[in-house]
């Protein structure tokens, strides 16, 4: 059997204000213990940011900088080419800047800054934690709020289904600027995690990282089933989990068989409005966009 070790480092240390059965508190510890030291982080308004740095405490131990929703990746940007000059003087080493974001303040709010990062190749890593709707400011839904879900902005009812729009898909988005390195993640499997935040920190150039984070508050589930619910989610292909680097695709899980989508939607209550009918609608379209990503893949 293979042995893998962690570092017992923390730089996000606990005592954080996270609800209880965070997805994204236990991803952002796993990043983190992935980059070791030499970072500096951008980290946008929202949970991941409010839980870790209310004045006048603080979890993290590594240089960290707040900033605004929509110009996360613009701060990245700025403090990433300082950087560059600091060391071309010979000052210091060189560190890896890093952007952590939720959903909203990367496929809403930020994604005009965040494209022109990737754009102009900025040697630095984007993480976006994906809850799938704005959690921190009251639960409203985003472009990457799955359709059927209900939202505070997006109720059920008799008139509405819920959300009524397929959720974007950020990972080709970023895809689409022909960077070095995307991977999409979970934190129910920690090693592929881990694993993925150490390539794509060892690129050259700007690389994404899109993250499934579960969040009990928002999806109406219970908190003790979080890892459970990351994982039913790359079961199902609602999350697929791979990677693409200079522009090879590979599948990091593929399950043989994949759980119908009605086991994932009945443990949350986000979803408990929607009929047989719709939910067979969206097993359609989970199963196509998973067989068009699988052709994708080397080897297949």
């Amino acid at each position: 059997m293979t042995r893998r070790f962690v570092t017992g480092d923390e730089n996000f240390s606990p005592g954080h204000r996270a609800c209880i059965g965070c997805g994204e508190a236990l991803a952002m510890r796993q990043v983190v213990k992935a980059l070791g030291d030499n970072i500096i982080l951008v980290n946008a308004t929202g949970c991941s940011e409010i839980i870790a740095s209310a004045l006048p405490t603080t979890s993290w131990k590594i240089p960290w900088i707040h900033t605004l929703f929509e110009n996360t990746a613009s701060i990245a940007s700025g403090i990433e080419s300082a950087l560059k000059v600091v060391e071309r003087k010979g000052k210091r080493k060189k560190a890896k800047v890093i952007a952590f974001a939720g959903d909203g303040g990367t496929s809403d709010i930020g994604l005009q800054a965040l494209s022109g990062a990737l754009e102009r190749g900025h040697d630095l890593l984007y993480v976006c934690f994906d809850n799938e709707a704005y959690m921190n400011t009251g639960i409203q839904r985003s472009s990457s709020t799955p359709y059927g879900a209900w939202t505070t902005t997006a109720p059920s009812g008799k008139m509405s289904i819920g959300q009524k729009t397929w959720k974007k898909n950020m990972p080709a988005i970023a895809i689409a600027h022909d960077i070095p390195y995307m991977a999409t993640a979970c934190p129910s499997y920690p090693f592929d995690l881990m694993d993925k935040v150490k390539k794509a920190v060892s690129v050259d150039g700007p690389s994404y990282l899109h993250i499934y984070v579960v969040c009990p508050t928002g999806w109406r589930c219970k908190t003790n089933l979080t890892i459970r619910l990351g994982k039913l989610a790359v079961e199902t292909g609602i999350f697929p989990l791979y990677e693409v680097e200079e522009g090879k695709y590979k599948m990091s899980v593929d399950p043989p068989e994949l759980t119908p989508i009605k086991d994932y939607f009945k443990i949350q209550g986000r979803f408990k409005h929607l009929s047989d009918e719709v939910i067979e609608e969206i097993q359609k379209k989970v199963t196509g966009d998973y067989q068009r990503l699988k052709e994708k893949m080397e080897g297949l």
